[in-house]
């Protein structure tokens, strides 16, 4: 019986199939052969059952419990390599070991790179460890010191560069010569024309500034973050060694992003009427024609810190109150542009802030506003009656209390009267509403009331409005075009980032807020010139398909050539007059600018 044992062994040692404990371990040959153990002998098996047995790759698969491409590849191998090799176990080869240098070897290799090469310990190391030579720097600092070598000196700025400092914005040193150079910003000379046919220049020229950095050049540059969407002006770090935001801003430089925020604690109250004042009347000929009909809303600029005592306002997009600055926002709704904002409002003078509105847009303008609407909580009964002694048209809605909802539902259904509604995508389309004249309790005159039922909503909604002319349909679309300002509001917010803070401070704020009224408004300018296709569409459209353009700028003595890289939509600039020649631009030395593309 052992003589046996030994016999099978001898064949099957050399294919590497069982170890000799597993021979002397199982009793009965027969599972020698029935039950493989090794990984060699299993190979081995698999594969005299497809070439001998002839059985097929899913019934070798079942019997040995491998997968049917694992027992193909097994096939596939033995084809096209030695069969002795499929039918003996794997042994890893030992990897040679890395021949360490002798110590006296490192020691010599550490002193020729101090004396030759002058190596600091840093540096040693560094060079021994890519060269596989184990040495720590307090061993390379005491085989230094036992050779007895000295320190070495101290190191020149050639060798050990400092920062290079920044060159001073300054528009003193701004030139315009012969050069070429690559922008990202290249759609920002858009606006030029713009901002030269409205004389910005002029506008902020009783701006506070410098000989070095004028009002005009801090203006251009805090508009310029505007325009291209940049948050706020601390994050301009990213693109100051981008050479065509500075030269759009007519500096040789983009200023410091701590001059950039802190610009505004230099401008006072004064300065920026004077500066909305000038602006509203040189960009009105530019823009849409106005009705004279506003939207009005109260925005929330939420404050997220704990330190400055401000008040806590109503947040409409968190849905709760907090801290935050109230700022009032007026959108015309013919031009779709916001055309006045005031960030100075507290919870005190909210109610009156309707008022206030009426006076500085008469004082702007010459004449009041001829219609303004807004939603219930945004002022007084009382202040309803001042409008209507001006002569202002005001439509609002009134609040739904429970005495006011049982009236209107118990009336019969001959006082209701349904009307047809044109100017709202939307499913209901045919309100019924009933008509009557109220007097209000503090308001000083009768007001139209309008009760409407079929708008998607339970509760009947109650318009009030001053307006005795207008027919019923139209006052109830007008007020719903009155949700546009929000939209308007968010745009300012998710482009313009009109939520970003610079400051805790509401005049600080006020001066970011009139910037963005600025942005919007020569946004909207390049809407109407590109033509009715995008008089609709927001500035972060408007932004993507034309305003975010690279180019090359190419100045010589004569003018400023600005080519657009090849998109989509330049042909559309062609068809609305914005590729050749855009006229002089002051600001940068009188050089006449030339916009095309490749």
């Amino acid at each position: 019986m052992f003589q046996a044992m030994l016999a099978a062994y001898s064949i099957l040692s050399y294919i590497g199939v069982l170890s000799l404990f597993t021979l002397f371990v199982m009793t009965d040959l027969k599972e020698l052969f029935l039950k493989p153990t090794s990984t060699a002998h299993i190979r081995y098996e698999v594969l005299r059952a497809y070439f001998v047995e002839g059985l097929s790759y899913e019934a070798i698969a079942d019997r040995f419990g491998y997968t049917r491409g694992h027992v193909a590849n097994l096939v596939s191998k033995l084809r096209t390599s030695p069969v002795i090799d499929h039918f003996r176990d794997a042994v890893p080869t030992p990897k040679p070991k890395p021949k360490r240098p002798s110590k006296a070897d490192r020691d010599a290799r550490i002193l020729a790179l101090r004396n030759e090469e002058q190596l600091t310990n840093q540096e040693i190391h560094r060079r021994l460890k890519e060269e596989s030579i184990t040495a720590g720097i307090n061993t390379i600092g005491r085989v230094i010191r036992d050779a007895g070598l000295p320190r070495l000196r101290r190191r020149f700025y050639s060798r050990d560069p400092r920062p290079i400092p920044a060159v001073p914005a300054d528009v003193r040193r701004f030139k315009v010569g012969t050069d070429t150079f690559q922008t990202r910003f290249g759609g920002l000379f858009l606006f030029a024309r713009d901002m030269v046919d409205t004389d910005l220049t002029a506008a902020v020229a009783h701006m506070p500034g410098s000989e070095r950095l004028p009002a005009a050049c801090m203006i251009r540059a805090l508009l310029a973050l505007k325009l291209w969407g940049i948050e706020r002006p601390s994050h301009v770090m990213p693109y100051i060694l981008d050479a065509g935001l500075s030269f759009f801003a007519g500096l040789n430089e983009m200023p410091k992003k701590s001059t950039l925020t802190e610009y505004s604690t230099r401008v006072d109250a004064t300065h920026l009427d004077r500066l909305m004042d000038t602006w509203y009347a040189r960009s009105q000929p530019r823009m849409m024609a106005s009705d004279g009909s506003m939207d009005l809303d109260f925005h929330t600029i939420p404050y997220h810190g704990h330190l400055e005592p401000l008040q806590s306002h109503y947040v409409s997009k968190r849905s709760r109150r907090q801290r935050g600055i109230l700022a009032l926002v007026a959108r015309d709704a013919h031009q779709r542009a916001l055309v006045f904002a005031d960030a100075t409002i507290t919870r005190e003078t909210s109610k009156d802030a309707v008022l206030t509105f009426v006076e500085n847009w008469h004082k702007r303008t010459g004449q009041n506003p001829a219609e303004l609407v807004f939603d219930s909580r945004f002022t007084t009964y009382a202040n309803l009656g001042k409008l209507n002694d001006r002569g202002i048209r005001f439509l609002t809605v009134r609040r739904r209390f429970p005495g006011l909802v049982r009236q209107a539902q118990a009336q019969p259904a001959e006082a209701w009267q349904t009307v047809r509604l044109h100017n709202i995508g939307r499913a209901y389309r045919r309100p019924r509403v009933m008509e009557e004249t109220v007097q209000l309790r503090h308001c000083s005159c009768p007001l139209r009331q309008l009760s409407i039922l079929g708008l998607g909503r339970d509760k009947p909604t109650f318009l009030i409005t001053n307006d005795t002319i207008t027919r019923k349909g139209e006052l109830i679309d007008r007020y719903a075009r009155r949700m546009l300002i929000e939209n308007a509001i968010e745009e300012s917010v998710n482009f313009f980032h009109m939520d970003a803070l610079s400051a805790a401070v509401p005049l600080r704020i006020d001066v970011d807020l009139q910037l963005t009224l600025i942005g919007s408004a020569l946004y909207r300018m390049l809407a109407k010139r590109l033509g009715p296709a995008y008089t609709k569409c927001k500035a972060k459209k408007l932004f993507r398909l034309f305003v975010n353009a690279p180019a090359e700028v190419k100045t010589t003595p004569e003018n400023i050539t600005v080519r657009f890289t090849r998109r989509a939509h330049n042909n559309t600039l062609r068809q609305a007059g914005y590729i050749g020649t855009q006229g002089i631009i002051p600001w940068l030395h009188n050089r006449e600018l030339i916009l095309d593309y490749v």
